[in-house]
């Protein structure tokens, strides 16, 4: 296999983040409220990093484009251009028609009248408008000019209700408007029948008019289509200043000044639409602050875009799941945002698909759930994560003297003695003889030739990691870093002793038995109130006396001192604690002792009564008691774990 190496210049694609990246991006999410969804919902929102440090966007990204893009477009143009733009026309439209009088009108008298009434048109575009639409032109060229304007602007102000009438758009012939009026006295009488509550026709009106509509099967989808392209003008026009505002009205009347009924109409259903509240929430109103000049017809494509991106942002910000995001068109986000935000889309859209194919999530009915595989994967990047600190750190496995007569072999070799594991060490054997007789072959062996390699004595052990739940631990952020230590010794019994057990209890009002595979989900809840060590203790002796021989110990995880006890089934809170909570626990701690159970803490807080009822604990017990940062509590337990489990004798 070839490579090519070239330079890096910012341009090149670098492979997409696999399943097993994915998960770990976001295991410290899952882990925190136990909640599957929110953690896809935030690596949606935030985008991640592979462990290259190449980032992959995320929504917000996407979100912060369509800002930008947007005020980039409010920065260049000039809204109000739109209107001088209509002013340019009429003016070049008036040039052509005094020069056509000059030309062709030879009679003084006449040849005066006319351009004196050319001088007395009002100097807004709409007044203009209205008096030229009556006006007699003698120069051809400037009448077609002034046809071709009108009926472009009349195109634009209808085009709500033009969009399968193609013909329609060359030119606003009479017969369309014609159309044009019965089409909407048709939509008027619907609306009426709707809002007296009887259900309109609206099969009868698709068969007349559903080739101006293609693709809408309902009346909500065609009200929805209309008020879209309506909501256009209407935030052009908010979008003006109020003279340039006026001026546009003024003139959209005075473009049907010869059709009343037809304005009559479209009045009547903007009513309509306003009474549904259809275009309130597409109507925006933009600041333009730009000098770049355009025309009505791109100022209303204008309007399009900026309502198209409104709406793009509104999905965006609406997105939960990944159903959500497969509701996104990668077409209409390259339009908007171009071809990387479409490729950063796919890739998010991809996430819980490669999480899926790679075995890490299932689908039961219509959610997705964490499988088995994926929970062993996140105990293996804690245990990772862990032991990479330590590492760096240097700072965990302690060599011993002492030597085992069963276990792991070491990379330290032994003079073979009667009743040694036979784990040869052929290359020093065979330097032996060879140092005893002399080079040369064949190499003859001796008994007292025999090396083997040194073992270590594996104990057998029982563990129960009790878990803090009260409120406090999560209130302060120490029950994520507890969970990681859990799942990470999981992993690490699992992969390295294998014969030995673990079961993980947590407690607060009471305590309770988890599986390894429930840590992620673990939250809070109105239950995880108190600190019911007693009631750990006592759920954590049973499980151990089941177990025959061996070390048995309890691994306890808490930020504060006992607020609860037993009595009967019953648990009894208090705080400040009660003599008698402090009490109980302790003889549950003695019932421990008596049975062989050791007892180890890990305190996250160093309170003076935590550190005072603690000290009577390891009194009694004779375990150990440990204060350590959350951040570093993964590295004091599973070393104390690792330690204790080896022993070296010689």
């Amino acid at each position: 296999m070839l490579f090519r190496y070239s330079r890096w210049d910012g341009t090149q694609n670098l492979s997409d983040l696999d399943a097993d990246d994915l998960l770990a991006a976001m295991s410290d999410d899952l882990m925190s409220d136990g909640d599957l969804w929110s953690a896809l919902r935030r690596m949606f929102q935030r985008g991640t990093q592979d462990p290259q440090g190449q980032r992959m966007p995320g929504l917000q990204d996407l979100l912060d484009r369509l800002r930008k893009r947007r005020q980039e477009q409010l920065n260049r143009y000039d809204l109000g251009s739109a209107l001088e733009d209509i002013k340019k026309k009429l003016e070049e439209i008036l040039k052509t028609e005094r020069a056509g009088i000059e030309r062709q009108v030879r009679e003084p008298g006449e040849r005066a009248k006319k351009l004196d009434t050319l001088d007395r048109l009002p100097p807004e575009p709409a007044g203009r408008i209205k008096e030229l639409q009556d006006y007699d032109f003698t120069d051809k060229d400037a009448e077609r000019q002034f046809q071709e304007l009108m009926k472009s602007l009349q195109q634009q102000m209808m085009q709500p209700f033009m969009q399968g009438m193609r013909q329609a758009l060359d030119g606003m012939s009479a017969d369309d408007m014609k159309r044009m009026r019965e089409m909407l006295r048709d939509l008027n009488r619907m609306l009426r029948q709707r809002a007296e509550g009887d259900e309109p026709d609206f099969d009868a009106f698709k068969a007349k008019w559903g080739q101006n509509f293609p693709g809408v099967e309902s009346l909500d989808e065609l009200l929805d289509q209309i008020a879209r392209q309506t909501a256009r003008m209407q935030s052009l026009m908010e979008s003006m200043s109020p003279d340039q505002r006026r001026q546009l009205q003024e003139m959209m009347s005075s473009l049907f000044m010869k059709d009343e009924r037809l304005e009559a109409e479209m009045a009547q259903f903007a009513m309509h639409l306003d009474q549904l509240g259809l275009t309130e929430e597409l109507r925006r109103r933009y600041d333009f602050r730009g000098d770049d000049e355009l025309t009505m017809r791109e100022a209303m494509r204008l309007m399009d875009e900026l309502q198209e991106m409104e709406q793009l942002e509104s999905q965006l910000r609406r997105v939960q799941t990944p159903a959500d995001l497969d509701k996104l068109d990668p077409a209409e986000v390259e339009r908007l945002l171009g071809e990387e935000s479409a490729r950063d889309l796919e890739r998010l859209r991809e996430i819980a698909k490669k999480l899926e194919e790679a075995g890490y999530l299932e689908r039961k009915g219509d959610r997705l759930e964490l499988t088995a595989r994926a929970i062993r994967k996140l105990g293996d990047k804690a245990l990772r994560d862990i032991f990479a600190h330590l590492k760096r750190d240097r700072f965990g496995r302690h060599a011993v003297e002492r030597r085992g007569a069963g276990g792991d072999p070491t990379d330290e070799a032994k003079r073979y003695e009667f009743g040694d594991p036979f784990l040869l060490d052929l290359k020093e054997t065979l330097m032996n003889a060879v140092e005893r007789n002399g080079a040369g072959i064949p190499v003859r062996l001796s008994p007292d030739d025999f090396e083997v390699f040194r073992t270590e004595l594996s104990t057998q052990a029982s563990t129960v990691v009790m878990l803090d739940m009260s409120r406090s631990m999560i209130n302060n952020g120490y029950f994520l870093p507890a969970k990681k230590v859990a799942l990470a010794l999981t992993a690490l019994i699992r992969g390295q002793f294998p014969r030995d057990s673990l079961w993980i209890l947590g407690f607060s009002l009471y305590a309770r038995e988890f599986k390894a595979e429930d840590l992620p989900r673990l939250a809070w809840t109105e239950w995880n109130i108190g600190t019911n060590m007693h009631h750990g203790f006592q759920l954590s002796r049973q499980l151990l006396g089941r177990q025959k021989g061996g070390n048995k110990q309890i691994i306890m995880i808490t930020d504060g001192e006992p607020t609860a006890h037993m009595e009967g089934l019953e648990a009894a809170f208090s705080y400040p604690p009660t003599k008698q909570t402090f009490d109980e626990t302790l003889k549950e701690v003695q019932r421990c002792t008596r049975e062989g159970i050791t007892i180890n803490t890990f305190m996250l807080e160093q309170s003076r009564m935590l550190t005072a009822f603690v000290e009577q604990l390891t009194r009694i017990n004779r375990g150990r008691a440990f204060f350590s940062r959350p951040e570093r509590l993964g590295e004091y337990i599973l070393v104390d774990y690792v330690n204790n489990k080896r022993r070296s004798i010689a």
